[in-house]
């Protein structure tokens, strides 16, 4: 009898230790139309009919590079005139830890259309730079950022981008428009040198730049300078690169082209021409205005495949040509919203702009660049007020992040979750990795972090729960989610 009962125990605990065994344990996080936001969740429904995502980490894709937002002189600003506690609130919640944990940004070079008002770190005529100064900064961009370095434990890269060369530098001698003369090719190589200098001075040390925002222009509207890709690949071969290298800075990084990812395979045709046209380009930049849905994954692998070794980064995205909605989460989540080409594409481009869903064109955007080679993805600003600005020509967009200076209030919208569940979860030196997803409804990516942990971002944009198994080597897991909502889930080392 006795000997029966240890059979009998000893089948169990083996039928126990082999469920365990093919158990896959996973964290799950997920933002929902329903009010999750990051909200841990460990209650799954379950159905016969369910989709698998297998899991497949030994074959990879590109190193991740990082994610996060940009510094803008219009956010740095609103933090100043807001309270100290809810200024330490946003500035945790974008780069500790516990909160999204920022690790790419970028800032502007000179003003843009996110400053209060138009100016140049070199507004004298003069080759040799010697007013250059940094001064417009030091109030309000520069302890931004000393601030969220001071609260970052992991540390974050930080690149530049000019909106314009000093007018007196330029052709039409305007902040808006016009080209770089060749004969300040030179001394706008050496600005990028001194600009190195003085925010070192400052103690932020910056990674690298962009050549130049959108050098397509934008319409003539705000801060602009035009290039043509030969333009920008003759000033990066012949000055800006040799300038960086001659002043110890040939380690900075340097991005070209800064646009519409529709207009990738002319630049990069250009850019990566031979080995002298490519030598001091580290990568490309790219932003995602040529559309409200549709991600060109045909111009990303082109630009991929055309320089497989070097960066392809996401640089500037936002809810532009909006005024933010206030404390309103069901807007981020329906289809409302408006972009530039609404009113503004030619009539054979109008169909790239529909009304959209905010919430899904980041999730859908950050999703299929990452399943296209793309290795970083910066938003615009982090910080606006409730008009959409401040904007010197008010352009108003929108941020992950609204505030009310004159209340002293803060509203973190559904885009501000959105872009967590990427860089919150997603490290940089992360491996993309190959997924197999069964069900055409959802949008899935994953990545293999360097501590071995794997995050699995996936979205459903349909009014309906879903159910699928997430499979890892023989271990599996059934969970549900939520309709219109963004999940990641983190599986432990």
């Amino acid at each position: 009898m006795r000997k029966k009962i240890y059979i009998i125990l000893l089948v169990v605990f083996i039928m126990i230790a082999c469920t365990n065994e093919q158990s896959l344990e996973v964290a799950v996080y997920e933002t929902s139309a329903n009010g999750n936001k990051l909200t841990k969740v460990t209650e799954f429904s379950t159905s016969e009919a369910k989709a698998s995502i297998t899991l497949h980490p030994e074959k990879i894709y590109q190193t991740i590079t990082g994610f996060g937002g940009a510094f803008t002189e219009s956010s740095a600003y609103l933090l100043n005139k807001v309270g100290k506690k809810n200024r330490n609130i946003i500035i945790k919640a974008y780069f500790g830890r516990e909160g999204a944990n920022y690790s790419l940004t970028r800032t502007h070079m000179n003003s843009c259309d996110f400053s209060l008002s138009q100016y140049s770190y070199a507004p004298n005529e003069d080759k040799e730079l010697k007013d250059f100064s940094v001064k417009e900064d030091i109030d309000d961009l520069i302890p931004m950022i000393k601030e969220a370095m001071a609260t970052s434990e992991d540390g974050f890269k930080i690149f530049a981008s000019p909106w314009t060369a000093p007018p007196w530098m330029k052709d039409n001698k305007h902040w808006v428009g016009g080209k770089l003369l060749p004969e300040y090719y030179g001394a706008w190589a050496l600005f990028f040198s001194k600009y190195i200098d003085a925010y070192k001075a400052q103690g932020i040390d910056i990674w690298g730049f962009t050549v130049e925002n959108e050098p397509h222009g934008n319409g003539d509207n705000w801060e602009s300078m035009h290039f043509t890709p030969e333009e920008m690949t003759d000033f990066v071969q012949n000055h800006l690169g040799p300038r960086l290298e001659e002043d110890g800075k040939g380690d900075k990084i340097i991005l070209g082209y800064d646009q519409n990812r529709e207009g990738l395979k002319e630049w990069v045709d250009v850019m990566y021409k031979d080995e002298a046209s490519s030598k001091y380009y580290h990568g490309t930049a790219i932003h995602w205005y040529e559309s409200t849905y549709e991600i060109f994954p045909e111009a990303l692998q082109y630009a991929h495949n055309k320089a497989p070794d070097k960066y392809l980064i996401q640089t500037e995205a936002c809810v532009d040509a909006e005024v933010p909605k206030w404390k309103d989460d069901a807007w981020y989540w329906s289809k409302e919203a408006t972009d530039w080409g609404w009113d503004w594409a030619p009539e054979n481009q109008k169909h790239l702009h529909p009304k959209y869903v905010p919430v899904y064109r980041y999730a859908r955007d950050i999703i299929g660049c990452l399943n296209n080679w793309v290795d970083g993805w910066v938003d615009w600003n982090m910080v606006l007020d409730r008009q959409g600005g401040p904007n010197w020509f008010k352009n108003w967009c929108v941020a992950p992040v609204i505030v009310d200076p004159d209340k002293d209030e803060v509203y973190f919208t559904p885009l501000y979750y959105t872009m967590a569940h990427f860089s919150k979860y997603i490290r940089p030196e992360a491996k993309v990795i190959n997924i197999e997803n069964s069900d055409q409804d959802l949008m899935v990516a994953a990545a293999k972090n360097p501590d071995g942990s794997i995050a699995v971002v996936v979205f459903n944009a349909t009014k309906e729960a879903k159910q699928f198994s997430l499979a890892l080597g023989e271990k599996s897991k059934d969970i549900s989610i939520n309709a219109q909502a963004i999940q990641t889930i983190v599986i432990a080392n």
